[in-house]
């Protein structure tokens, strides 16, 4: 799954820690979800999606598999 989080966060001028004080997560968290190496919980997902006043669909890109 694809996200948007970096650009949408960059776009804000908001730093990784403070984004991850901000939704009770660690920097590592963020900076996981950035580099795609990471799936947040749904949980997480709406948080994120609250604090940008965005959908959830805005920020996460689903991608089904090819096969």
């Amino acid at each position: 799954m694809k996200n948007r989080l970096e650009e949408l966060r960059k776009q804000r001028g908001i730093k990784q820690e403070e984004l991850a004080s901000t939704l009770e997560v660690s920097r590592q968290t963020i900076g996981s979800l950035e580099n795609g190496r990471y799936n947040p919980s749904i949980q997480l997902a709406f948080k994120i999606a609250r604090y940008f006043g965005m959908a959830i669909e805005e920020i996460f890109i689903y991608e089904e598999d090819s096969e």
